[in-house]
């Protein structure tokens, strides 16, 4: 890495007390200090374009800059709110929604090996050229693929390249894609193939960070990569122990004047792994501590803290959730589950409330009854099967499985994955189904076998090896990302899904859909969202059960703690440390 002077490490003691979003207007902004995060695993990816785990979007957010990105604020509705970033502006799109021009703010730099070094439009497009590459792909590429004109074209050319650093940069510089247009430094043209009034929140996502070209001369994330770092954020890579330490220090080329989003109150931010989650929670107490990585917050620790009156504990909604699939192809029970009145019955039957409860109580998980939960443009008050206090109906479940012709209920297998409260939530849901008529039997299956061998296979469903299986799901980006959740989960052309269990479509919801991500009206996009969810539930593929929620904590050190909602923490680039 290239030498760089880092601030020393500040150390006070400290009083044991929690500080939440409350506290971060008690004093003046101050700079300084070293913020300390504590994690169980490593940074994994300094790379924006290999896959990585979702934590790594706050170590983004203090080392890259997109076009747009998202505000660190305690208001829902602003976490949520494209802003500009490396654009001057968020634009509204023209030529019938197909066309977005952005205009570069000028100041934002590279940390260039020679110096300071304005970004560009060509950096933007190199960047976007990078997701296909051959030697390791992002998986986010599919979101451009066929919406972005060319882009399709230039990855199926890209794909026939050898995996190395030259002949990667010789592909990526020597062809464009048709749909992306740099007429100037300060200006880039995104031209697509359909209109998509979320294209602008893709562009939040940490793949369509820009590009220098010294970065093609090596491998995507490879040590050459990283012992190389150019950072567009206002802090860049001092020094890096595997397994053990990234410690970030300012970067000299960033000025606050350029970036509008993060203030980069602290000098250093060390983020530290093989911290274990007890003695994480306890560093924090003390002082020794400041915000944590990949680290949950225990519920136990919760209700103590709520216990005792602490008021400094926040939380977000990322517009994760929880649901039960129902499996509608297997014959299983003479294709029982394919009827409308027995589905209904299993919506009528879960006690919710209950599984909010086992999951740690309304500050960890509210009860969700449609597929866009809290957080995602398109959730809204609506309850189609409404139970006293979302504790299940279980005497109106088995009213329809009666009428279903089943009045001795229904035998069902519901695997569920084995770690973590996998167990605990099966057993809780298995207890207000058998209530209501169903006789469950539940499958322990081992967490490296539950996604990618037994409800991803196809053939499982089709089969009949479950009927029921408990799953969750989180879109890639918040806010405007109920395509991440429609698509992939409720959508088949014919070619099975991932993430589409059961190969569940719906002829009146997709056109719907469609409008729903073509019109310029958010207002409007939203109500058309609602109606597919309106339609989805009255067929439902699932048993929708919880809208997830994080929650925040931090040591007592830090100020102005504000969540980030794509880092789904708070923003390290924001807080300030009063020690």
């Amino acid at each position: 890495m290239r030498n760089r002077v880092s601030a020393s490490l500040l150390l006070g003691a400290m009083t044991l007390a929690l500080l939440g979003s409350a506290s971060g207007y008690a004093q003046e902004a101050r700079t300084g200090g070293t913020l300390r995060v504590l994690g169980t695993a490593e940074v994994d990816r300094f790379d924006t374009a290999p896959p990585a785990t979702a934590n790594v979007g706050k170590f983004f957010r203090a080392t890259t800059r997109q076009l747009i990105s998202f505000a660190a604020s305690t208001d829902p509705e602003e976490q949520i709110a494209p802003q500009a970033d490396l654009a001057e502006s968020v634009p509204t799109a023209t030529n019938d929604g197909l066309t977005y021009t952005f205009t570069l703010r000028q100041g934002a730099n590279w940390d260039a090996p020679d110096g300071p070094r304005q970004i560009v439009a060509g950096d933007i497009e190199r960047g976007f050229k990078r997701l296909c590459n051959p030697f390791i792909p992002a998986p986010a590429v599919s979101y451009f693929e066929d919406m972005v004109v060319g882009f399709a074209e230039f990855c199926a050319g890209f794909a026939e390249v050898d995996p190395t650093a030259e002949a990667m940069k010789d592909y990526i510089e020597g062809n464009d894609i048709s749909g992306i247009e740099t007429p100037s430094d300060d200006t880039i043209v995104f031209n697509l193939n359909y209109a998509a009034n979320d294209f602008v929140y893709l562009l939040t996502l940490p793949v369509t960070t820009p590009a220098p070209i010294e970065a093609l001369d090596y491998l995507p994330d490879s040590p050459e990569y990283r012992d190389n770092y150019i950072s567009s954020g206002p802090y860049t890579i001092e020094s890096y122990v595997p397994d053990t330490i990234v410690r970030l220090v300012r970067n000299p080329a960033w000025t606050p004047e350029s970036d509008p989003l993060r203030k980069a109150y602290v000098d250093e931010i060390e983020v530290i792994a093989g911290v274990q989650p007890d003695a994480a929670m306890q560093q924090l107490q003390s002082g020794d501590g400041d915000m944590l990585f990949d680290i949950t917050v225990p519920p136990v620790t919760v209700q103590m803290l709520n216990a005792q009156g602490d008021d400094k504990i926040s939380k977000l909604a990322e517009g994760s959730s929880r649901m039960i699939w129902i499996n509608t192809v297997s014959e299983n029970n003479d294709g029982a589950l394919r009827d409308l009145k027995v589905r209904q019955a299993l919506n009528y039957a879960v006690n919710k409330a209950a599984i909010v409860q086992q999951l740690g109580g309304p500050e960890f998980a509210t009860p969700l009854n449609g597929i866009f939960p809290l957080g995602i443009l398109g959730h809204h008050d609506f309850d189609p099967y409404p139970t006293p206090n979302n504790e299940g109906d279980p005497e109106k479940a088995r009213e329809l499985l009666a009428e279903a012709g089943y009045p001795d209920g229904l035998s069902l297998k519901m695997p569920f994955r084995n770690a973590g409260n996998g167990a605990a939530e099966a057993q809780v849901l298995q207890a207000s189904l058998e209530e209501a008529g169903f006789k469950i039997e539940l499958v322990p299956t081992p967490a490296s076998d539950f996604y990618p061998r037994l409800i991803t296979n196809f053939d499982n469903a089709l089969n009949g090896v479950w009927d029921l299986v408990p799953s969750g799901w989180s879109p890639d980006w918040p806010g405007g990302a109920a395509r991440s959740i429609f698509q992939p989960q409720y959508t088949y052309d014919g070619t099975h899904g991932t993430f589409n269990f059961s190969d569940y479509n719906n002829e009146e919801a997709n056109p719907i859909a469609e409008r729903a991500l073509t019109t310029t009206d958010m207002a409007e996009a939203e109500e058309l969202w609602n109606e597919v969810d309106r339609i989805v539930m009255a067929d439902p593929p699932t048993v929708p059960l919880i809208s997830q929620t994080t929650v925040l904590y931090h040591g007592v050190a830090v100020e102005n703690f504000l969540p980030f909602a794509a880092g789904g923490d708070g923003d390290w680039t924001n807080v300030w440390l009063n020690r």
